[in-house]
């Protein structure tokens, strides 16, 4: 029998007052598997999440999942079915009749309506502020319920007070009535006592409970409120220096500022140089018409500098959506039956199984996380720095959680630039070095304290029912203070259910992080999602080591939310090893949060699934080399919606660029033929060298992009598109 908790007196303990917590419960049939079909399970509905427990004895201690109703759609089937879907899985659930089918579908409508509208205001992907007013209004509203809920708690406080010294009163009669024949009722009170703290205990979770709920759904607002603020601060800082320059300089102009500015002095005595300085600067932020006032050489002199501020400003300010993804029908077996086995990168396929960026932008958005790099260059000790790379290396992969489409397979020549030194300190440049096979040289330079390059080669194959992508090569990372050098290569990427059934993407393997410098290690295990196991999905475990194989720390997270480590202070060995040896035990301190994936964007379910950053990647921008990736024409119509007009523009390059690769085959052989010496292609910013500390032949950057975007000079790029 369901319930709809509206306030707790409970009916059989009178007096007992709690506070008002608004909950549905009962209990239905979710579908498991197929082996197993519906199983009942205890739902709860609290606060805009509906979760859901084997038994009601589980509330306390273990919860099988929770479903968050504000993003949820719910659908009502037939004979008494219901289809909850939330982010991206679906919950198909059943009740015992009609009516009861009915209540439930109410009470998840109320409540994912009242969740929406708790939430409505509280949007924090976008990069404008909100209106102030709607935005106090919002504050004043969450700061009520926080107030609201405090007085829930110091209710059940004093009530937990009270009954627990009654509950210890009964006790200490109870102990000096044993044998007495009074004892059946002290019992029965005792019993009523610790039922009432019982019940009293759990009121004080649930309001906790709440007032965490509340708390947690809008610090992530504040928390961004925060750092506009700071970024506010930090520009406004940089505004009154500049202000500060150009007061000094219009000073050392020939015409007097007295004469150029028209400025009502006070006969009040002279004031300071610095009061002088301040009217000047709120003249100037509060009153445009200050510059009408000026002369014109003044007035000349300022615009050229302002006019490069306000630009710097301008450049600050990324986009945060793009057009929504069209809803066109393709059959990817109809294409795929006849691949089976073959390289994809050799398979003409339609921009509709791509998403609008390149694998050029794909490799620069490993740096998403990039402020893990920026914290690991602080540390003093190799192997904290060590986990924060290993989490790093992680974090790369955590917003392929739903990104099934392929990025566009760049062209030989093409390039793609990153220059995110006012955000972030670091300016990324990837050229792809070779089309067959497919290769990608990428370098990363920070100000921060820290270079990465890579040179990535891609092997893909169709093998039926699903496609496996191996990235071969390794990443290198120098930190500059130290001289620390990390290197490490990528996992397997899978995506399943190529035939038949909804896409989805898994990574498995293992990540070996060696420091070439102290020679400490971390070995990373991607654990491959199994139907059967009770692992955690998306399970990531790791190990950092020194030189002498002695563990230091423990890893552990999922690749799609969030790494953490535990410091080991102890270790033994234990028993179940496999192969016959000892399974080593470690104790180990509580576990430090190293990094937590950020919420997707509003809407990004319509876009791609693309996270902050990438919805910035294919952001136009001026002076970029002409063979950038953001310049290409049917990935720029397909991210505008127009799939026919990129499939078009598509097939127009490929075929160009196999005109290409013909004629440079005919030149080969030409030169065969001639017994002249055979030169292949070079790429234009990268150049074939071998790594003095792994031996192996890599695509390193050989410097000059910079210099050529200052100049504006790209003589030397290729007309690829």
């Amino acid at each position: 029998m369901n319930e709809l908790v509206k306030s707790l007196p409970s009916p059989t303990l009178p007096g007992l007052h709690l506070p008002c917590l608004d909950t549905y419960k009962g209990w239905l049939f979710k579908w498991t598997n197929y082996l197993k079909g519906y199983q009942r399970r205890w739902f709860v509905l609290s606060n805009g999440l509906l979760s859901y427990y084997r038994t009601q004895a589980e509330m306390a201690h273990t919860c099988r999942g929770t479903i968050p109703l504000a993003t949820a759609h719910i659908e009502v089937g037939d004979t008494c079915h219901l289809v909850l879907t939330s982010g991206g899985r679906s919950y198909h659930l059943k009740a015992t009749s009609e009516g009861e089918c009915q209540r439930w579908v109410s009470a998840l409508q109320q409540a994912k309506a009242n969740a929406t509208l708790l939430i409505h205001h509280s949007d924090d992907s976008g990069d404008e502020a909100p209106v102030p007013q709607e935005d106090r209004a919002l504050t004043q509203g969450v700061l009520k319920t926080l107030a609201s809920k405090l007085d829930d708690l110091s209710t059940c406080n004093e009530l937990i007070g009270k009954h627990g010294a009654a509950l210890q009163r009964s006790l200490s009669e109870l102990e000096d009535l044993r044998g007495s024949t009074d004892s059946t009722d002290k019992v029965k009170t005792v019993n009523e006592r610790a039922t009432l703290f019982r019940i009293t205990s759990n009121a004080m979770i649930n309001a906790c409970r709440d007032f965490l709920d509340v708390a947690e759904s809008h610090s992530r607002r504040w928390q961004k409120a925060l750092q506009h603020e700071r970024e506010q601060r930090h520009h406004l800082e940089e505004t009154i220096e500049q202000l500060a320059k150009q007061h000094n300089s219009l000073e050392r102009l020939t015409c007097p500022v007295s004469d150029a500015v028209d400025v009502e002095h006070s006969q009040e005595g002279d004031a300071s140089d610095e009061n002088d300085e301040a009217e000047f600067f709120d003249a100037m932020e509060e009153s445009p018409a200050f510059l009408l006032k000026l002369k014109p050489c003044v007035l000349s002199y300022f615009l050229q500098d302002t006019s490069t501020t306000n630009h710097m400003q301008l450049r600050r300010t990324r986009r945060s959506r793009i057009p929504d993804k069209p809803n066109y029908s393709l059959n990817l077996w109809s294409i795929m039956k006849n691949c089976i086995g073959k390289d994809l990168s050799k398979i003409p396929m339609p921009v509709n199984f791509n998403e609008p960026l390149s694998m050029l932008q794909r490799l620069t958005e490993d740096l998403e996380y990039s402020e893990l790099l920026d914290r690991a260059a602080r540390c003093d000790s190799s192997l904290e720095q060590l986990c924060l790379v290993a989490a790093f290396s992680v974090s790369s992969y955590s917003t392929t959680v739903h990104r099934t489409a392929k990025p566009f397979n760049p062209l030989l020549g093409e390039t793609y630039e990153l220059d995110r030194l006012e955000e972030y300190g670091y300016r990324s440049i990837c050229e792809q070095v070779s089309h067959h096979p497919p290769a990608a040289a990428h370098h990363v330079t920070s100000q921060r304290g820290w270079t990465l390059w890579q040179h990535i080669t891609i092997d893909s194959k169709f093998r039926g029912k699903y496609i496996s992508v191996v990235p071969l090569g390794n990443i290198h990372l120098q930190f500059h203070s130290s001289g620390n050098h990390y290197v490490w290569s990528k996992v397997t990427s899978t995506v399943h259910n190529i035939i038949v059934g909804k896409l989805w993407i898994d990574q498995s393997g293992d990540i070996d992080i060696v420091n070439t410098t102290t020679k400490d290690t971390c070995r990373l295990k991607f654990s491959p999602y199994s139907y059967f196991s009770r692992e955690v999905p998306r399970k990531v475990t790791g190990v950092v080591e020194d030189r002498e194989s002695t563990a230091h720390y423990i890893l552990s997270g999922t690749w799609d939310d969030k790494m953490e480590s535990s410091k080991i202070v102890d270790s033994s060995q234990g028993c179940g090893g496999s192969e016959g040896k000892q399974k080593t035990v470690y104790q180990t301190l509580q576990p430090k949060l190293l990094w937590k994936k950020y919420p997707l964007p509003d809407n990004a379910e319509n876009m791609h699934f693309f996270s902050s950053l990438a919805l910035t990647l294919n952001e136009p921008e001026e002076g970029v080399a002409p063979t950038d990736s953001r310049l290409r024409p049917d990935q720029r119509l397909m991210e505008a919606g127009l799939w026919d007009e990129a499939n078009g523009q598509k097939q127009r390059l490929e075929e160009r660029q196999r005109l290409e690769r013909k004629r440079r085959e005919a030149q080969a052989n030409q030169a065969l033929e001639e017994g002249q010496d055979i030169e292949g292609y070079n790429p234009l910013w990268f150049e074939k060298r071998t790594d003095d500390r792994t031996g192996e032949s890599t695509y390193t950057y050989r410097g000059g992009y910079w210099e050529a975007k200052d100049r504006q000079d790209w003589s030397q790029c290729p007309d690829i598109f």
